[in-house]
């Protein structure tokens, strides 16, 4: 048995009545996925799967947390997940993404969906993920305070010249649309 199979639907065995199934992914779960994102995290999965015809609708609900690092200071960071998300997918001849629509092969009739329960999960994160003001890493947010622009330029005590052809920039101002 493989460390997904219990994430397979058998399409073809499916009746006309909805399937719910559940799953608890945890942080065996994401370790075994091996996305980049993440790989930590408690996540509560159902899945509803209705036949309609010969198209398969999905419909994923997925609430829970996932452990980040920070973009800052890259400390562990929980985040909130709550996502509804649908799929449709279709017995055919070869295994195909068509952007909406996913064709699994005829002869298997099995589609697992391990892989898009965690892509789901990423396509909820924010694209900004640091924590609140004040609760980064001290250490850290430090030495990058240490290391900025702004703080070398005031520690070496002199203004830098700045190249005349981006000084004509800082007279620029952006006009807001009312």
């Amino acid at each position: 048995m493989g460390r997904f199979d219990k994430y397979n639907v058998d399409l073809k065995g499916l009746k006309t009545a909805p399937l719910e199934m559940e799953f608890d992914l945890d942080n065996a779960f994401f370790g075994d996925i091996e996305g980049e994102e993440f790989q930590k995290g408690t996540v509560k999965a159902t899945v509803t799967v209705q036949k309609n015809r010969d198209v398969y609708d999905f419909a994923f609900v997925l609430e829970g947390t996932v452990v980040v690092p920070c973009d800052r200071c890259l400390d562990d960071l929980e985040i909130e997940v709550s996502t509804e998300n649908s799929l449709k997918v279709k017995l055919g001849d070869d295994y195909a993404d068509e952007g909406d629509i996913v064709i699994v092969p005829e002869q298997d009739g099995d589609f697992n969906i391990a892989w898009y329960l965690y892509e789901f999960i990423v396509l909820a994160l924010p694209m900004k993920r640091v924590h609140a003001p004040g609760k980064c890493n001290h250490e850290m947010t430090g030495k990058l305070k240490k290391h900025s622009v702004e703080e070398s330029d005031v520690a070496d005590g002199e203004e830098q010249e700045i190249d005349p052809r981006w000084a004509g920039l800082k007279n620029i101002q952006i006009e807001e649309d009312n």
